[in-house]
Order: C-alpha cells, then structure tokens, then sequence
C-alpha cells in the first residue's frame, strides 16, 4: 500500500498525519479527556488499604521518589543487622517518614502518593517469611486514616535481599499532584 501511495505522489508524512488525526478524532479516550482531578478506585467490598487503581489528570504533576530505605535505629549494633534498623514495623515508619520528608521537599504531602511498590526482605527472626503485618501496622499510620484517607495503588513482594543484609524494607513511590 506505502506503493501504492508512493506512486500517487503522496509524501509519507503526510500519510502519518492524516492516520494519527484519524486515530485522535476515531478513538476519543473518554474520562481521560473530562477527568481534572486525581481519582482513586477503592477496592469493591472490601476495606484493605489500597487503592485498586489511581488515575491522573493530564495536568498532573509526577514526582517519582526513588527507593527508600530504613534509618538506623541502634547505633550500638553492627549497622549491617538487623537490629541496627528494628523489626519490620519500625524500619517500615521509618522509611515512610523519610518519604514524607522527600515529598514535602519537592511540595507534596504522603496523602500526594498514587502508586507504591514495597521490597520486603524475609525476617530471619520468622524463618526468613516477610511479615507483612508489621508492615502494615507501619504503613496504616500513613495510608487510610482520618486525617490522611487517600490510598496509593500498591504493590508488596518478598525479595531474596537489599543491599544492606540488616534491611527489611526498601519503598519506593510516585506522588502526583494537580497543578
């Protein structure tokens, strides 16, 4: 057909506009175009934490917060134990007060979060299982509270390591904002 339209004298370029208009004006994207402001889907029937989905407006600004990891705790202990950075609840608070202060730097607030991903490391004081309930009792004094209701689209897996063997818990996150 590129032949075809060759042979007819029709530049290729505009051969890639006039499709690409067809393809905008053919497929509008429905509430992308009438959404102006952050939307959060909460989960059906259910009162887990999260949010099922995030979606942003077109004018949205994106702050992507790189992995974080736990301050130390104990500066008594090796810093390479995990008793430098306290259990899984207390390295997840402390990493979360880290991201809070990262946001907070750059004009957003914790309850700003669309979309985390969470790097747990099995506790070798649970036969190397990850505890998601510490994790959640630090994460739930950021996330789905009265004063901070807005929940992050979210993701948890337990990884083999982090860098430092003494680590739990590594988050990272992106935090958006209608401008």
């Amino acid at each position: 057909m590129i032949k075809q339209w060759k042979r007819a004298g029709i530049p290729l370029v505009l051969v890639g506009l006039a499709i690409a208009l067809l393809i905008t004006v053919s497929f509008p994207t429905g509430t992308q175009a009438q959404t102006s402001e952050i939307i959060r889907y909460p989960i059906p029937d259910s009162d887990f934490p999260i949010a099922r989905a995030v979606e942003l407006p077109a004018d949205a600004k994106l702050v992507y917060v790189s992995g974080q990891v736990p301050p130390v705790v104990n500066s008594e202990v090796a810093r390479d134990s995990v008793e430098a950075f306290g259990d899984t609840k207390t390295q997840t608070i402390g990493v979360l007060e880290r991201i809070q202060s990262i946001l907070s730097d750059a004009g957003l607030t914790i309850g700003d979060v669309v979309k985390m991903q969470v790097f747990l490391v099995g506790d070798p004081a649970s036969e190397d299982i990850m505890d998601f309930a510490g994790f959640m009792e630090g994460y739930t004094q950021f996330f789905g509270t009265e004063s901070q209701p807005n929940l992050p689209a979210r993701s948890a897996m337990q990884v083999a390591g982090l860098v430092n063997p003494g680590w739990l818990v590594e988050i990272e996150v992106i935090a958006a904002k209608q401008d």
